[in-house]
């Protein structure tokens, strides 16, 4: 099927690519104990093909920054295609629709025959552009929100609606932006960037939302961006949206809460062999997901391996 689509997607077959997207029944990804949030373009069928393999706890199908006009109407068929090809997961795979106002609403309606983990809308402004969206948006589904607007600032305490709404991402250089601060404020050392990130981090808590932390830029400054995830696991952050594998590694490796993961390794392994002795080796849990043999082994050597 993976030639099928880059055929169609090489020829530029919007039609013959539509065909390939077919509604299937999905186990969805119900955990919200993700730390590395890997954005992935849609426009780009490799990478779309290895989501399984990534290391990331959460795939970012990114549909809006760095897809071009152009490309956008391939990029959201293509990523239906790959969702309904995963049909259980335990990465939470979520969709970055464009703004509502920008085909938003419309691709939303598509995406929602497929049924992804959640759909996150950028460019938020306030409680009723979120309440459009619920009324839209299928139930099962979740809503993650971009934290990106000085009027999305201001209404942040408001915009959890429900319980539909569970994630929270600081887009730090468009919010900047838009308050028209200069961008050289967003460093590790400003007071006004660590004011937003405490702000961001209690307001998105205090109203049971998970904040994840801003993405860094500089993908290639590892050093810097262990810095950053540092700092934002002292302040009580446990996710940061990554756009390398390479940060991925280590935003997973910083954010390990070692009494959480000693828990999750005991209720999986505990889990998996009971309900291995009634002969089912691959199922999802509603907190931890989709929990199969390599997930069970996993959870036994990391037991092995903190207990020696």
């Amino acid at each position: 099927m993976l030639s099928e689509i880059e055929e169609a997607y090489a020829n530029r077959d919007i039609v013959a690519l539509d065909k390939l997207a077919v509604p299937r029944y999905r186990e969805l990804n119900k955990s919200n104990n993700f730390r590395s949030v890997l954005m992935l373009s849609c426009n780009n069928v490799k990478h779309l093909s290895k989501i399984e393999s990534l290391d990331a706890d959460c795939v970012m199908l990114n549909l809006e920054d760095g897809v071009s006009k152009e490309d956008k109407p391939f990029a959201l068929v293509l990523a239906a295609i790959f969702i309904s090809k995963i049909q259980k997961s335990d990465k939470k795979l979520v969709v970055r629709v464009n703004a509502l106002d920008e085909g938003g609403y419309e691709e939303i309606t598509y995406l929602n025959q497929f049924t992804p983990d959640a759909i996150r809308v950028p460019k938020i402004k306030d409680a009723k552009e979120v309440n459009s969206v619920l009324h839209l948006l299928k139930d099962d589904i979740e809503l993650h929100l971009s934290i990106e607007t000085a009027s999305s600032w201001n209404n942040l305490s408001s915009l959890a609606l429900n319980k539909k709404v569970t994630t929270f991402y600081l887009g730090a250089l468009d919010l900047f932006a838009d308050m028209k601060l200069s961008q050289s404020l967003i460093n590790i050392d400003n007071p006004t960037m660590r004011y937003v990130l405490s702000h961001f981090l209690i307001t998105s808590l205090s109203v049971g939302v998970k904040p994840v932390s801003f993405v860094f830029q500089d993908f290639k400054n590892l050093g810097m961006f262990s810095e950053w995830i540092a700092l934002e696991k002292s302040m009580g952050y446990s996710a940061k949206g990554c756009i390398s594998p390479n940060q991925v590694t280590l935003v997973n490796k910083i954010f390990v809460d070692e009494e959480k993961e000693i828990k999750r390794a005991q209720v999986i392994v505990k889990l998996f062999e009971m309900h291995e002795k009634q002969g089912v080796t691959g199922f999802v849990d509603d907190e931890y997901g989709f929990i199969d043999e390599p997930i069970y082994k996993g959870a036994l050597s990391l037991l092995t391996k903190l207990s020696s």
